[in-house]
């Protein structure tokens, strides 16, 4: 084994050589294919743990051990100059690379290895460990240790990732409810008009007028819900008897209507003639000819945030034409149309479905730092013109903020992403509390300006503690009381 001291180059050892980079903090590993600008030449060069595979590049999961990188140099496109292998904290741990005992990339082939430990870094939080470049008609070895303060997405811009790329979103497209086949063509209806006539709809910026002072409860006007469609009568073949079961009540036929629809209260229906995004595992049913994608969190930049916050959807991308079915661990499900002129702020775990035509991206809810919880730390903000599918344990209220509103951080799903949040501190810090008595109602979110807050009745999310769980081969995120750190 030879060792690397920091800045020398050696030829490579072999065509095949695998990097492993080994830490005593938890650490992310990736690697860049750059041109000879010092650039990827796209974003598909940027591979790592959501994107593990590209030209001659293969990243592993090291599964306790080091992560690694393999890297085949003859299959690398001719207009890569070199490869660059990085590490990054990855936010379980110290900060910066000042509280960490040991860095080491190992380089491994069969015809030898070499060794780089990397020392002397301080305010760092991503470092690139080695680079394997071309020299001449060859390959060379560099240990380089160069560091940046500003993390993995940091230093994935430096190298020309756009990490706040994502596709634009698609504008809503017409559709036409199914007309009997004895009445005459009608004309297409524009969404949202097709929708809110079947479902009940939160309308964000047009909220009651303030209600003035009163000693009578304060009334919360419950979602509509639609009459459920009738099931027609199916005829049994001639001298067989007719099945009979409750289960063909027309309560659990399937429904009618474009785009997201509610089938009972823990189930949608979604009407399929273009694309839509739900959450990856959440089929249990489909009709027609429909294709499924995986999306991860929907783009490097996503994934990189879902990484250092905890916080996003696993997505998966559903096209074609026909109807696909979803639900998430028999969670109660409710859907909400977004006018554009105001966003919703909504835990990653309970994110159903939304339209393609919806953008959402991860952001800090300001006044709960340091605070995990349903509410967490960071939220996804969904912002555009369409709908959305969610989900809550049990069935929630939905509280028009007119007033000062105070709601358990792990029981508010959802707001108005216009309302202003903070932290209240209900228990009084004195001599109960230094002897463990509590409230159990030590910390509230508060909400003030003009919105509604979705509160369900329960301190934990969809399925129990570990959340995401759904209705299919879901390998979902976490929620409830670990949702603001595992998403």
């Amino acid at each position: 084994m030879t060792t690397l001291a920091r800045g020398e180059n050696r030829p490579a050892p072999a065509d095949r050589m695998t990097v492993t980079v080994t830490c005593s903090a938890a650490v992310d590993v990736s690697a860049l294919l750059l041109g000879t600008n010092g650039r990827v030449r796209s974003d598909g060069d940027f591979v790592f743990f959501n994107q593990p595979v590209a030209p001659g590049v293969v990243y592993r999961h090291g599964r306790g051990a080091g992560d690694m990188v393999e890297v085949q140099t003859s299959a690398l496109p001719a207009d890569v100059d070199r490869v660059a292998i990085t590490a990054s904290l990855d936010g379980s741990g110290p900060a910066t690379f000042a509280g960490v005992g040991s860095l080491t990339a190992t380089i491994g082939s069969a015809a030898g290895t070499l060794t780089f430990p990397m020392d002397r870094l301080s305010t760092e939080a991503a470092v690139v460990c080695v680079e394997i470049y071309r020299r001449g008609d060859g390959w060379k070895v560099r240990a380089v240790g160069q560091g940046y303060d500003d993390g993995l997405a940091g230093l994935a811009a430096t190298f020309g990732v756009n990490i706040d790329d994502e596709p634009a979103p698609a504008p809503p497209q017409p559709v036409t409810p199914p007309q009997p086949a004895t009445s005459a063509p009608q004309p297409p209806q524009a969404f949202p008009s097709s929708r809110t006539a079947t479902t009940e709809v939160f309308t964000p910026g047009r909220h009651l007028p303030p209600s003035p002072p009163s000693t009578s409860p304060r009334t919360v006007v419950p979602p509509l819900h639609p009459p459920a469609p009738t099931m027609p009568n199916i005829a049994a073949p001639q001298g067989v008897p007719p099945v009979q079961s409750e289960l063909f009540h027309p309560n659990h036929a399937e429904v009618n209507g474009p785009g997201i629809q509610k089938q009972g209260s823990k189930m949608i229906r979604v009407q399929v003639n273009g694309e839509t995004l739900a959450r990856a595992g959440s089929m249990v049913a489909y009709q027609g000819d429909l294709h499924f994608k995986a999306l991860g969190s929907g783009g490097i930049g996503r994934a990189i945030q879902q990484r250092l916050t905890g916080e996003g959807v696993p997505l998966m991308q559903v096209s074609g034409h026909g109807d696909l079915f979803l639900a998430n661990a028999a969670a109660d499900v409710h859907t909400v149309d977004l006018d554009g002129t105001d966003g919703l702020t909504i835990n990653g775990a309970n994110v159903l479905a939304f339209d393609s035509s919806l953008s959402y991206n991860i952001q800090r809810v300001q006044g709960a730092a340091g605070y995990a919880s349903n509410a967490g730390f960071f939220n996804c903000v969904f912002t555009g013109r369409g709908r959305i599918a969610i989900t809550t344990h049990g069935s929630p209220v939905v509280l028009n903020v007119d007033q000062p509103t105070y709601a358990d951080p792990q029981a508010a799903v959802a707001w108005s992403s216009s309302l202003r949040t903070g932290i209240k501190r209900n228990d009084s810090f004195g001599f109960s509390r230094l002897i463990g008595r509590s409230t159990g109602e030590g910390l509230t979110l508060s909400f003030s300006g003009q919105g509604f807050v979705i509160v369900q009745p329960s301190e934990l999310p969809p399925g129990g503690f570990i959340g995401g769980t759904g209705g299919g081969q879901e390998a979902g995120q976490s929620g409830g009381l670990l949702g603001g750190i595992l998403g």
